[in-house]
């Protein structure tokens, strides 16, 4: 079982309690597979034999991955955990504690000095606060990611090692990730590939864990879409509460993505603000303690009072864009010919460097 011991797994199971206190599992457990409600880790089995299976779908001929919060055996798939809907806290400042005592017990957990992934947000700064590892943070000369996270490791006294990209590394990384995880749309790619070019740089520094911030966006409103709900037609939830939901339900898909990526590049992920503790918390988030007005993740910026008020308050892009690497990869479309004209030019691009 990765992630959790399957004694835990078992009980989780027979109460049906989709946060049993883990950062996530998946593995066998009595002749069936099963993987927990946000599916923090990936497990694939051959699309026919549910007995053949493997963490790496790169293992399988025709690998199926098995669903989030579900259970995989002779039968096919069924679902045993579902995500609890709790009532909202209503008293503004027990939420905010519930959440500060959740997320630094949960950090505090982690064993020995994992690198960590620092692009100088909030997510990143609390991981950079209480952990001693080094600071990674990658992406092209000039970008956002890189001068955020300068000025932010400065504000906390800490080094920062910057990973400078390159065209190079692009065409590189590209084919291998479309090995690694099965993906090849762009947008996908150009969030790997941030990831796996600072994941490489950790691992050939000796590290063999990334401590990374996934999941603090989902679960505490971080997202555009999420702040202008119902008038964003990306999501169909009509409140902020109804949204922040929506976009927690696509958390296994990325996590799928992301975990296949951190381990091609030689890194074991470790996502403490993932922990069902914070999770749990979250949930029980009202709307105004996720956006109020202009500011996204109000509860866990006012939880985060430990940090300085700079790293505290400061507003962080989308890694692809904050690298600067779905732009160069757009560059290098049109360099080798496939023009903005052109349907999907970036993803006729990708396939390129595959074939």
């Amino acid at each position: 079982m990765d992630g959790a011991d399957a004694a835990v797994v078992q009980r989780a199971l027979d109460a049906r309690d989709p946060l049993p206190g883990t950062q996530g599992f998946a593995g066998e457990l009595d002749d069936a597979l099963v993987r927990d409600v946000l599916g923090r880790y990936p497990l694939f089995s051959e699309a026919d034999d549910h007995t053949a299976w493997s963490f790496d779908p790169t293992d399988l001929d025709d690998p199926d991955p098995v669903p989030a919060g579900h259970l995989r055996d002779g039968d096919g798939d069924t679902q045993v955990w579902t995500l609890p809907n709790p009532d909202r806290y209503a008293d503004d400042e027990r939420a905010v504690k519930e959440v500060r005592t959740a997320v630094t017990e949960s950090v505090d957990a982690i064993e020995s000095t994992p690198a960590i992934a620092f692009s100088g947000g909030v997510d990143s700064a609390i991981l950079a606060d209480r952990l001693d590892g080094p600071l990674y943070v990658g992406g092209f000369e000039g970008s956002h990611d890189i001068e955020a996270a300068r000025s932010t490791a400065e504000v906390l006294g800490r080094d920062l090692t910057v990973v400078e990209f390159t065209h190079a590394d692009l065409e590189r990384a590209v084919p291998e990730l479309v090995a690694a995880t099965g993906r090849s749309n762009p947008m996908d790619i150009a969030i790997a590939l941030p990831l796996y070019l600072v994941a490489e740089r950790v691992a050939a520094d000796g590290h063999d864990r990334l401590a990374v911030g996934q999941g603090a966006d989902e679960l505490f409103g971080g997202y555009a879409k999420v702040a202008k709900a119902p008038e964003d037609p990306r999501v169909d939830a009509d409140t902020v509460r109804g949204a922040t939901r929506e976009v927690i339900a696509s958390l296994p898909a990325q996590l799928e993505r992301d975990v296949l990526t951190l381990r091609a590049a030689g890194v074991e992920p470790i996502a403490p603000l993932l922990d069902d503790r914070v999770v749990a918390a979250a949930l029980r988030l009202p709307g105004h303690l996720l956006v109020d007005g202009e500011e996204r993740k109000v509860a866990l910026r006012r939880a985060a009072d430990f940090l300085p008020e700079s790293a505290r308050t400061r507003e962080k892009k989308a890694v692809q864009y904050g690298s600067l690497v779905s732009r160069e990869l757009d560059r290098l479309a049109r360099q080798a010919g496939f023009k903005r004209r052109m349907d999907d030019h970036v993803g006729q691009y990708i396939d390129s460097l595959v074939e």
